[in-house]
């Protein structure tokens, strides 16, 4: 998205217990400054399922971006590991390996990223209402 966003946010948060509810806070707050409520349960559950893949992965600080471009808001978890993510074939009632499943039934699209240098980029885009319409 670059130099067509209309708008972009950053934070760097820790790999602590609180990191997920921190990266939910930050997502939401930014989602209503922008008047974009209808994303919010989306985007909070996409970046609760990155974060936490992030921290159990790299365990070392990552990078939480939203960008909202013409069409899409897009958002970013780096971390320094360079492991991409694997989407597992969990069973219904295995307690873990559906984060990614989530991620792509819920998102327009996701994918990876390998940064230079080491580290790797998982990101998720949500498909925005044409500017101008009703936005609740």
């Amino acid at each position: 998205m670059g130099s067509s966003a209309l708008w972009s946010h950053e934070t760097v948060l820790p790999a602590e217990a609180v990191t997920a509810s921190k990266a939910r806070h930050f997502v939401c707050f930014h989602l209503v400054e922008h008047h974009l409520l209808y994303l919010v349960e989306d985007v909070r559950l996409v970046v609760s399922e990155l974060v936490t893949n992030a921290m159990a992965h790299a365990q070392a600080p990552l990078t939480v971006t939203m960008q909202r471009g013409e069409r899409s808001v897009l958002l970013t978890v780096k971390d320094g590991s360079p492991s991409a993510p694997a989407m597992l074939a969990a069973d219904l009632l295995d307690m873990a390996g559906h984060g990614l499943s989530i991620v792509g039934h819920v998102s327009h699209d996701w994918g990876v990223t390998a940064a230079l240098g080491g580290g790797k980029s998982v990101w998720a885009s949500f498909a925005t209402r044409p500017m101008g319409t009703a936005q609740r």
